[in-house]
């Protein structure tokens, strides 16, 4: 069967533009993405609005390889935490998948619009993620691009869920998987250093999520003037590849202890040893009551604005293989050694200093 081929329900042969237009009524282009453009769809016989995605498979092998999989992976999935599936098409040009119109917004839009933020406000949504994370993994099912991005509301409504959105690079643990992909910042320690990995980096992801939405700060970043961006990405990734990242003052100051706990064991380097998503749902700052309701919302809001209007690091989507083979190669000459050596040599010491760290007495006064 050729690379681009799919097979819908029964059938082996493709679908015809007009089946796509027959039920639907596509409008407008709403944004253009790396692999596929965004509509807004009514289907003719309901009215109902959907989300239209549709890949073109001229752009090329991974366009039509983020299709093809994206809909093979939807239709595993139903969760009330996951954007759904509802209908799917191949042409002899494009993949077409239309799904569940979500019309909230973005949890970072979401929380500069409130007029009170706190921790418990985290809390609910980190357990929303937590559990749909938990349901793929059950699957097998590694997202592999979880980010602020692709976390939305899925409706305007005061009490709305949180959505999971974006399938389109996740992939089935049934092997060895070596392929890095997904968005620099959210990059695990295992797959920067090009190592087996599965579905802890999801967990790592979810650790960079939780941290950010509590100080409004990437855990990670590259704050130099490079203009170089395979410098800037090279950088990132041996801060991530020794995890240094801190709890620093005076974003960190009102931050609940049960948080940084379960922030740095999400964001344990060893990834044998790091949480779990289902056992970070019994933490409990998940499950109890160990989240402050102190309210954090100018610190957070202020440093989202202040880090997304500089956009180094919101709005890179792809990964960048020249900067992460010079950092593997980095550190294969710098260890003299496998990267299994690497591993020993270069992730214990990091977490150490992480729970050092963690253990500092507060500093709020």
């Amino acid at each position: 069967m050729p690379f681009g081929c799919l097979t819908l329900g029964e059938k082996k042969d493709y679908n015809s533009p007009s089946e796509v237009t027959d039920k639907y009524d596509l409008g407008q282009i709403v944004k253009t993405e790396e692999f596929c453009e965004i509509f807004r769809a009514k289907d003719r016989n309901t009215l109902k609005m959907y989300t239209c995605k549709k890949f073109h498979k001229k752009d090329g092998r991974k366009v039509r390889k983020a299709g093809k999989n994206e809909i093979m992976i939807l239709k595993m999935v139903k969760h009330q935490n996951i954007l759904q599936l509802v209908d799917a098409f191949e042409t002899k040009k494009e993949y077409f998948i239309f799904l569940e119109l979500a019309t909230g917004r973005e949890v970072f839009d979401w929380i500069l619009d409130q007029g009170y933020y706190s921790e418990r406000d985290t809390s609910n949504v980190m357990r929303q993620v937590l559990e749909a994370v938990a349901y793929l993994h059950s699957l097998k099912i590694v997202h592999r691009n979880l980010k602020l991005e692709n976390l939305v509301y899925f409706n305007r409504l005061k009490h709305s869920k949180v959505v999971i959105s974006d399938f389109q690079l996740a992939k089935l643990e049934n092997g060895l998987i070596k392929d890095p992909c997904g968005t620099p910042e959210y990059l695990a320690p295992e797959m920067v250093g090009r190592q087996r990995y599965g579905r802890p980096v999801d967990c790592w992801a979810i650790g960079v999520i939780m941290y950010i939405l509590l100080s409004g700060n990437p855990p990670f970043y590259d704050d130099s003037e490079e203009e170089d961006s395979d410098n800037r990405d090279k950088n990132l990734f041996l801060k991530i590849l020794s995890g240094d990242y801190e709890f620093d003052s005076p974003y960190w100051d009102d931050i609940s202890d049960s948080a940084k706990t379960l922030v740095a064991s999400l964001m344990e380097v060893d990834q044998d040893q790091r949480l779990t998503a289902q056992e970070a749902i019994a933490h409990e700052w998940i499950s109890g009551n160990a989240a402050s309701d102190k309210n954090i919302k100018d610190g957070v809001c202020a440093q989202i604005e202040k880090n997304f209007a500089k956009a180094k690091w919101k709005v890179k989507s792809y990964f960048n293989s020249k900067a992460l083979l010079c950092i593997s190669q980095t550190w294969t000459n710098a260890e003299g050694c496998v990267r299994k050596g690497i591993r020993r040599k270069i992730f214990a010491i990091p977490n150490m200093q992480i729970r050092h760290m963690q253990s500092r007495p507060d500093q709020s006064g």
